[in-house]
C-alpha cells in the first residue's frame, strides 16, 4: 500500500509541474536562475597577470641561487596585481580610516543600518581642530608638554586595527570542532615605523626624512616603508572589506580578496612572461643602450644616486615590465605571503605552488621568517634578480621594504587575457 501511495504521489507531482504555465524550462535541466548577470570587477590600479607556465627558480647566470631556488616548471592561474608598490598616499587612506573610525566610536556617531544593526556614521566629518572635539578625544593626543613641539599632537600609537579571519586549514583538519575554535582575532598597530631611517644609518643625519616621509605631500607617490608583514596583512584585510562594503551597498556580487602575493605568484608576475631571464626587463644588463640604469638600487660602492635615486623614488619611475608592473626589481623589496624555507622550490605543488604558514603567538622566531623579493634602493644588483630569494622576520620593519597586493578572483581566466564582457 505504501509503494502504491508513493507512485501516485510521483505521478501527481509530474502532472502538477506540467500544469504550471508555459514559462518554465520545459522539463529541461537549465540550472537555477540568478538575480543578476555576473560581471567580474576590475580593481582600480591593478593590471592582469595571465595564466601560464612558470619556469621558476634561479636563472642560468645565478650560480649561487641555484642551491636555494632550483629550476622548476609549474602551472599558474591568473590574478590581478597592483601596477605599483603601495604608496604613502594609499596607505594613509588606511590610517586615516582607522583614525576616523576610532574617533567616531568615541564621539558616539552611530546610525542604524537596514538590518537594524548599529554602524559607524562616516558621513559626519570630524573637525579635529575643534576644541570640543579635541576635549572629547583627549586620550588620543600627546599633551603639549610631552610632544617636543609645544603643542599637542595626535598619538599615532593609538591607531589599532581590529579584524577577524577564519582558519580554513585548521577547520578542515578538525571537522568535529565548533567553528568558533577557528576564528582568529587580530589587533594590529598600523602606523608605519618612522624611526627606520635613523636605525638604517646610525651615524648619519636622517631626521628630516624620518619626520616627513610618511605624511608630507611631496612623498605622496613614494612607496610606503616602515611597515612589517602583519601591518601589510591588515592593510589587505581592510582593502578587501572596504570594497566589499561598497559592492554590497550597490547590490553587486563580491568574490575573491586582496592579499599579499605568495612567493611564486610574485616571481611569475615579475618575469613578465620572460622565461629564465634574470631581470624583469630581460637581461643580462642593468643599463640600456644609452647607459641609463633600469632600476633603483645601489650600483656603485658608496654611490646610491648613480641610478637617479638616492633612496626610494616614486612608485611609477623606471620602465614597467611586459605585464605593466613597475619596480618589480629595485626601489623597495616587497613582502610576500610565503614563509621562508630553503627547500621550498623542490617541495611545492605543480599547480599554483605555495609555501604558506599561518603564524601563531607561541611560534619560535625562526618560523617567523617571511620571504621578501625584488631588491631595493640599498641592495646590490644580485638581489634585483627575479629568482633571488631573501627573508626578514615578520615583525620587523625596514626603510627598504614595502609591498603590493594581488586580487585573486574566484574563477580566474584561463586564457592569456582576462575575460571581460
Amino acid at each position: 500500500m505504501k509503494q502504491f501511495s508513493l507512485k501516485i504521489s510521483a505521478v501527481a507531482l509530474i502532472a502538477l509541474a506540467a500544469s504550471c504555465g508555459k514559462s518554465g524550462p520545459g522539463g529541461q535541466l537549465v540550472g537555477t536562475p540568478t538575480n543578476m548577470t555576473y560581471k567580474a570587477p576590475v580593481p582600480l590600479g591593478m593590471v592582469y597577470v595571465p595564466s601560464g607556465v612558470l619556469k621558476m627558480g634561479a636563472s642560468d647566470e645565478d650560480v649561487r641561487g641555484r642551491n636555494d631556488a632550483m629550476l622548476r616548471t609549474v602551472q599558474m592561474t591568473g590574478y590581478w596585481m597592483d601596477a605599483t608598490e603601495i604608496s604613502n598616499a594609499e596607505y594613509r587612506q588606511f590610517t586615516t580610516w582607522v583614525r576616523d573610525s576610532i574617533a567616531h566610536v568615541q564621539l558616539g556617531d552611530f546610525i542604524d543600518d537596514p538590518d537594524g544593526n548599529q554602524r559607524v556614521d562616516f558621513k559626519r566629518r570630524i573637525n579635529y581642530n575643534d576644541q570640543d572635539v579635541q576635549d572629547q578625544l583627549a586620550n588620543l593626543y600627546i599633551p603639549a608638554e610631552q610632544s617636543g613641539w609645544g603643542k599637542k599632537e595626535f598619538d599615532n600609537s593609538k591607531l589599532v586595527y581590529h579584524y577577524e579571519t577564519f582558519d580554513y586549514d585548521e577547520a578542515v583538519k578538525n571537522p568535529t570542532q565548533p567553528r568558533s575554535n577557528f576564528v582568529r582575532k587580530y589587533d594590529i598597530g598600523i602606523y608605519p615605523d618612522t624611526t627606520v631611517w635613523m636605525r638604517q644609518f646610525a651615524y648619519s643625519y636622517n631626521e628630516p626624512i624620518a619626520m616627513q616621509y610618511n605624511w608630507f605631500p611631496a612623498f605622496n607617490n613614494y612607496p610606503v616603508v616602515g611597515v612589517n608583514w602583519f601591518q601589510a596583512q591588515a592593510f589587505c584585510n581592510w582593502r578587501t572589506n572596504l570594497w566589499r562594503a561598497e559592492r554590497e551597498r550597490n547590490r553587486q556580487y563580491f568574490e575573491g580578496e586582496f592579499r599579499l602575493p605568495n612567493e611564486m605568484q610574485w616571481e611569475w608576475a615579475a618575469r613578465g612572461g620572460r622565461q629564465e631571464s634574470p631581470y624583469p626587463w630581460g637581461g643580462p644588463y642593468l643599463v640600456n643602450k644609452k647607459g641609463c640604469y633600469l632600476a633603483n638600487f645601489k650600483p656603485q660602492r658608496g654611490n646610491y644616486a648613480a641610478d637617479g635615486g638616492l633612496y626610494t623614488v616614486p612608485v611609477d619611475r623606471y620602465w614597467p615590465n611586459d605585464y605593466g608592473l613597475y619596480n618589480m626589481s629595485g626601489n623597495v623589496s616587497e613582502w610576500t605571503e610565503s614563509s621562508y624555507f630553503g627547500t621550498s622550490y623542490s617541495t611545492v605543488a605543480d599547480v599554483n605552488p605555495e609555501v604558506g604558514y599561518k603564524l601563531r603567538e607561541n611560534d619560535p622566531q625562526w618560523m617567523r621568517r617571511k620571504v621578501v623579493r625584488g631588491g631595493s634602493w640599498r641592495d646590490v644588483a644580485y638581489f634585483l634578480q627575479v629568482g633571488a630569494r631573501d627573508w626578514e622576520y615578520a615583525d620587523t620593519s625596514k626603510p627598504y621594504i614595502g609591498f603590493r597586493c594581488i586580487y585573486q578572483e574566484i574563477a580566474p581566466a584561463l586564457t592569456n587575457s582576462p575575460v571581460r564582457q
